[in-house]
Order: structure tokens, then sequence, then C-alpha cells
């Protein structure tokens, strides 16, 4: 009976998981974006973006610098993942741009933003990601890896931080745009930081349609 009880115990436990069980279309093969289909975004002021043994390097900008992916581009359901690090600066070191319902329907994933610990989508019904239901704070440390990834479905979005599941919401019916200014310029898909020297390794992206 103990033993019973113990094994029940540790299964469940082992379903107890932040990150999405693979199944089904979650099998799908990752895809690797061309980086030379990358280009560095013209927002004035921006840092350079260049690529280095397969890590996207960006210098701060007065404002933002950045790159669009002008290459095809991946459509809901899907999911994206990519690691990002902050190495000096004290705003977001990873605004992740991605197409939400069409190439003109897009959100904005910041990590980091607001003087360095905002994490949230820009944005949902009008109110950007330091001020809807998806906004938290965190620690984000200088020269550390975060591994990151995005889900896109059509009625939600769901993100996790090294495997901790931290936005989860539903999006039905609800009004998704990015931030009016010149985050529209990484739109349909793009990363950006501000005013921070960033780096980025890893992205990838699959299709979750069965």
């Amino acid at each position: 009976m103990m033993r019973f009880i113990a094994f029940l115990f540790l299964a469940l436990v082992s379903c107890d998981q932040s990150e999405p069980l693979e199944t089904g279309a979650d099998q799908a093969v990752w895809e690797k974006p061309d980086t030379e289909k990358w280009a560095p975004i013209q927002f004035g002021g921006e840092g350079a973006a260049e690529w280095n043994d397969g890590v996207l390097h960006f210098d701060p900008g007065v404002e933002m610098t950045g790159a669009r992916y002008d290459g095809r581009v991946p459509t809901v359901p899907y999911e994206v993942r990519l690691e990002a690090r902050k190495i000096e600066g004290s705003d977001f070191f990873c605004g992740l741009t991605f197409p939400v319902d069409s190439h003109d329907a897009c959100a904005t994933l910041i990590v980091g933003g607001w003087g360095g610990g905002t994490l949230g989508i820009s944005s949902i019904d009008g109110m950007d990601a330091s001020e809807n239901e998806t906004t938290s704070y965190h620690n984000f440390k200088d020269n550390q890896w975060y591994a990151i990834r995005v889900r896109v479905e059509s009625d939600r979005i769901s993100t996790w931080i090294d495997g901790e599941e931290l936005i989860n919401v539903g999006i039905k019916g609800r009004e998704i745009g990015l931030r009016t200014g010149s985050i529209e310029l990484c739109a349909p898909f793009g990363l950006a930081a501000f005013q921070t020297e960033a780096e980025f390794k890893g992205l990838e992206w699959r299709s979750l349609a069965d």
C-alpha cells in the first residue's frame, strides 16, 4: 500500500510541469530563420545590429536598436523560442514583435522594460506591457541568458521564461496591436532593445497546426 501511495505521489509531481507537454502538433520540427534575412531597422539614433557566430548583437542606441525578419514568418498557431541576455542597460533587452492574427495584427513581448524589470505584452485593448494583466516584475540580471518561449494561438498568448509560465492571456474578441511609435517598424516579426546592449541566439519557430 505504501509503495502504491509513493508511486501515485511521484506520478502527480511529474505531471506538474510549467513547460507545455509535447503532444500532437507540438512535435513539429523547429525551423531556424535565415540569418541573412534579418535587416537592421533604421529607427534613427540606433546602434549597430550584427550577427557573429550565430549570435545577434545589438549596440545600445539613443533609443531603440533592432532588426526585422524579412523572410517568411510563422502563422497562427505557432511557437517561437530564443535565448536573450542584457549586457548593459536599464530598459528592455528583448522586445519580440510577432504576428497574432495576421501580418497586420501584431504584438510585442517586452522583457526588462520600464527600468529593467517589467515583463508584459503590448498592447491589449490599448494597454501596453506595463499596464495590462500580463504585467509582472522580475530581476533580470546582466550577462545572463534567459530562455524565452512564446505560444500564439487564435484565442491565447502564453509565455515561458526559463521554463516557468509567466503569461497566459486570453485574446479572443480583444483588440491586439502594437504600441504606437517606432516599435511598429519591427512588424511583422522583429527584435528590439531600448538604450540597452543585448544579444540573442537560438531563435526558431514551429507550427502547431494539425
